[in-house]
């Protein structure tokens, strides 16, 4: 994406609430044209706030925000080329879908007929066809939030921003809606902008995301990137599950760094740049083994016994400590229907990993 021209521009934009609340703190990040584009974080983590800003709803306290090349300072929100699809959905009950969908164009003064074919474009768009006649409450909340769509895409905005759009809709529609919106952006080409706080939404739809965390951005990245090299502990526990072991650096042995962990011993890990002091040792629960047999060859491998286990149908996370008080978790695919469990709670089993899949978390 790097080749294309930023469509959003925002430079060392904080945003102050007050004297004491510091919503957005010093952010820079460009967002490009044609990509999906995601804010990540918790909640009270700026990610609404920026995207408000970029919508003209908040005003930067310092900084810039520019699109299309363009400074919003003083741009009113209906004057940008963007337009926002809000939680809520925020669709008229009175209105049928057509005229809720239309209604921007009706206030801006586009002709009639004009109006009338681009409503039914964008009710294509989003498989709406035939929907025109009905009121929202015939609606499911996957609908509305279509006509939700239609409405912000019928006046061709260049960037479309989306604050928690899915939030509202139940797990599988929810799924089922995310791939629908990277259809839709897709056939549309316009850059799209989505605030989430679901790390499984964000992974499952962006082209690239940013995580933010108290009013920052902790790291810019694309969904694989960020999950196999997260760049602190912070970006790490917050993009799915991960075992993180407290470790003292030992040492440098080439491209590998020798790490002292609390409970289990010496480790040697591939490393690129420095590290001190303490740091994270992490791994993925996926990328764990579980054995009965102490496993063979040249991985890393802890005797433990397992505390808890708990079933999520097709998987089982499964909680292991040794004797030493190390902690692991440890995802297992239920791939055998069985009655007969293979992993009890308080019997020991061996946890192995390969030393390559080992993550050095220095912040």
């Amino acid at each position: 994406m790097t080749e294309a021209k930023p469509i959003i521009s925002i430079q060392n934009v904080t945003k102050k609430f007050g004297s004491k609340v510091i919503a957005v703190n010093d952010v820079v990040l460009d967002i490009y044209e044609g990509e999906f584009f995601a804010l990540l974080g918790p909640s009270g983590c700026g990610k609404t706030t920026l995207l408000r800003m970029i919508a003209g709803f908040e005003n930067p306290t310092e900084g810039e925000i520019a699109v299309d090349g363009q400074d919003m300072s003083g741009v009113d929100p209906n004057h940008r080329p963007v337009n926002m699809v809000f939680q809520s959905y925020a669709v008229f009950p009175h209105m049928t879908v057509a005229k809720n969908v239309a209604y921007g164009l009706k206030v801006t003064g586009v002709a009639k007929e004009e109006a009338e074919k681009r409503v039914s474009e964008a009710l294509s768009l989003v498989k709406l066809d035939g929907f025109e006649n009905r009121y929202p409450h015939q609606m499911s909340g996957g609908q509305q939030q279509r006509v939700a769509l239609a409405r912000a895409l019928v006046k061709k905005p260049k960037v479309l921003l989306l604050d928690e759009p899915l939030s509202a809709l139940d797990a599988k529609l929810r799924e089922a809606m995310q791939i629908e919106l990277v259809k839709l952006q897709k056939s549309v080409g316009i850059t799209f902008v989505i605030v989430t706080h679901s790390q499984d939404e964000a992974l499952s739809v962006a082209d690239r995301i940013a995580v933010m965390e108290s009013g920052q951005v902790r790291q810019v990245a694309k969904p694989m990137e960020l999950y196999e090299h997260p760049n602190s502990r912070f970006v790490a526990d917050f993009i799915g599950q991960i075992n993180v072991l407290e470790a003292d650096v030992a040492g440098i042995e080439g491209e590998n760094l020798v790490a002292e962990i609390k409970g289990l011993g010496r480790l040697s890990v591939p490393h690129k740049g420095e590290a001190h002091g303490n740091i994270g040792i992490a791994i993925r629960p996926e990328k764990l083994k579980l054995s009965k047999e102490e496993p063979a060859g040249d991985i890393v491998k802890v005797h433990s016994t397992v505390k808890d286990i708990v079933y999520y149908g097709n998987a089982s996370h499964v909680y292991l400590e040794n004797s030493s008080g190390l902690k692991l978790s440890v995802d297992v695919q239920n791939e055998e229907r069985s009655s007969t469990p293979s992993i009890i709670i308080n019997k020991k089993m061996w946890v192995s990993w390969n030393a390559v899949d080992t993550l050095v978390l220095d912040e």
